[in-house]
This record gives structure tokens, C-alpha cells and sequence, in this order.
């Protein structure tokens, strides 16, 4: 199984990404996605996650109404749009899965992933 992102680049502040992540090598649909980031020299910081009923959350306050989770057309595939996009934004961006459903909804604290993707970098310059 392989969670695959892709859509980080460079972009300047106040532009747009929109990050894609998609499964590969499996048949049966997650339920629950999300993503995580990693900015250098802060701690891994979840931005949220989408649920397998596709209840959507962005869980960090700062970047409720600038990001924005949502699936695609196929049940395995999970975007981050984000926009007004800050150098703070900077880091490596991980989308995350689960195949199987959990004890704890995808947006509290307990909550844990089984699958990861190899990160996707952005850049915000000044």
C-alpha cells in the first residue's frame, strides 16, 4: 500500500497549492484521510482530516478559512487546498490513512494513522 502526494512546490506569499494524495496498491477504500505537516524546527503539527462518512475538519484554528480537505471522485483520493499562503507554511506535507475504522474519529486526539505517503515539500517565499 503506498500513499502517494503530489502538488507541493514553490509559490509566493499570498498564492494557492492544491495538494492531491492518492493510494496505490490496494483495492478496498480507506476511511479516514488527512494530512499532516512538518514545518522545520516546530513540532509535527496535524492539519486535519476527512472522515470516511466525508465529515471534513481542519483541526488547527490558524488555518481554518485559508486550508481546506476534501475527497475526490474516488473514495481514496484526498486534497489540501491551501490558500494566502505564508512563509510559516513552509515545510513537508504528509497525507495519512486508515483502511480500517477506528475507535476514535479521525479529528480527536488518540487518533492514529496506519498508512503514510513520503511527504510532499512547499515553499513559500517572501
Amino acid at each position: 500500500v503506498q500513499l502517494v502526494e503530489s502538488g507541493g512546490g514553490l509559490v509566493q506569499v499570498g498564492g494557492s497549492l492544491r495538494l492531491a494524495c492518492t493510494t496505490s496498491g490496494v483495492t478496498i477504500d480507506v476511511t479516514d484521510m488527512g494530512w499532516v505537516r512538518q514545518i522545520p524546527g516546530k513540532e509535527r503539527e496535524e492539519i486535519g482530516c476527512i472522515s470516511r462518512k466525508d465529515v471534513a475538519t481542519v483541526s488547527v484554528d490558524s488555518l481554518k478559512g485559508r486550508f481546506t480537505i476534501s475527497r475526490g471522485d474516488t473514495k481514496n483520493t484526498v486534497y489540501l487546498q491551501m490558500n494566502d499562503l505564508t512563509p510559516d507554511d513552509t515545510g513537508t506535507y504528509y497525507c495519512a490513512a486508515n483502511f480500517v475504522p477506528s475507535h476514535y474519529a479521525c479529528m480527536e486526539s488518540g487518533y492514529q494513522y496506519g498508512y503514510w505517503g513520503q511527504g510532499t515539500q512547499v515553499t513559500v517565499s517572501a
